[in-house]
């Protein structure tokens, strides 16, 4: 087997449509594009989302939206979830085997009423609590 002898498969391909090759072939004369018009012509290349001059649906609608670069701590409330108050040191791995976070979570703020007093606990620079 060599490249030079590959074929598809049969029936997988068809001939290409010979465009203005006689009025016999079925596509002569217009060649399948209408009589006249910007279509006709060679050369003829409608932009992208070109609705023949009405406002296009890109900028009828609003704009919307905003993705910060910045990315934001996961936010445990410690009232809510006891079992990390509860643990003598606090880093992320101990977080994770008290609380179920997803992989992607880098880092975790501690927030709720005795965060701050947790403060002293915290092993770890991707744990922080809340300041006030």
């Amino acid at each position: 087997m060599a490249l030079e002898n590959l074929t598809p498969a049969e029936g997988s391909t068809h001939s290409t449509k010979r465009l203005g090759r006689g009025q016999g072939s079925g596509q002569g004369k217009t060649a399948g594009k209408g009589h006249k018009g910007q279509k006709a012509r060679k050369g003829y290349n409608e932009k992208r989302n070109f609705e023949g001059g009405q406002q296009p649906l890109a900028r009828r609608l609003p704009k919307i939206g905003f993705t910060s670069r910045v990315i934001k701590p996961y936010v445990i409330n410690v009232e809510r979830v006891s079992e990390v108050a509860a643990l003598e040191e606090i880093t992320m791995d101990s977080i994770r085997a008290v609380h179920r976070l997803a992989k992607s979570v880098t880092s975790v703020k501690l927030v709720g009423a005795s965060a701050i007093n947790l403060a002293s606990k915290i092993k770890d620079e991707n744990v922080t609590t809340t300041g006030k």
